[in-house]
């Protein structure tokens, strides 16, 4: 992606407040055990965005081979996609998977 600022980092996930480690090949953009993000970036990695409202987890939507999170921010309602990564807890993706 011609934008692209690579930042994995640690966080506490503002939604179930566990603690996320850095996902060490590509960056952590969600948290793998509740799946919510934020809202924070313009362009992947910018950390631009003033929004910084909590990204509700809403659908999957398959890309190459693997799939999408679709996300709708909790404050603006603005739609946002991020790769599922290899950690993520597998019984939400699937539960996921089942909304249309």
């Amino acid at each position: 992606m011609k934008n692209f600022t690579m930042k994995d980092e640690n966080f506490i996930c503002e939604y179930c407040g566990k603690s996320v480690e850095k996902l060490n090949y590509t960056a952590r953009d969600h948290c793998p055990y509740c799946l919510y993000s934020k809202h924070v970036d313009i362009m992947p990695g910018d950390r631009e965005n003033k929004c910084k409202g909590l990204l509700k987890p809403i659908k999957l939507e398959k890309f190459k081979n693997t799939y999408k999170i679709i996300y709708q921010c909790e404050t603006c309602k603005t739609l946002h996609k991020n790769i599922i990564a290899n950690d993520d807890d597998m019984n939400l993706i699937i539960e996921l998977s089942k909304n249309p």
